[in-house]
């Protein structure tokens, strides 16, 4: 795992069955984050992975209030279309791409 990766070990799980919604959450992790790369954040999260999770996605950050802040924008935004399922502060990305 890279360093860059192991720095994202701040998750939540979100549950939707609106496949607009999760565009709007993957737009609210890239909000919510200040990290270089933020795109690690939401690795993982495209329709394939949610559609195979049972509309479920995992979005990570550097630090706690990042993920604060996401679920307080997600709330405010999009409140009763999405749901959270947990939260794991020692959930580290795992990079997406193949080397």
């Amino acid at each position: 795992m890279s360093t860059d990766h192991a720095k994202f070990h701040y998750s939540i799980t979100c549950k939707t069955d609106d496949p607009a919604v999760l565009a709007c959450l993957r737009a609210l992790c890239y909000h919510s984050e200040q990290a270089t790369k933020a795109q690690i954040g939401w690795g993982g999260t495209g329709l394939d992975a949610w559609r195979s999770d049972g509309n479920r996605v995992t979005f990570r950050f550097t630090e706690k209030k990042y993920r604060e802040k996401f679920v307080q924008e997600a709330r405010r935004l999009l409140h009763g279309h999405w749901e959270l399922s947990g939260t794991d502060d020692n959930d580290p990305a795992t990079p997406q791409r193949r080397a």
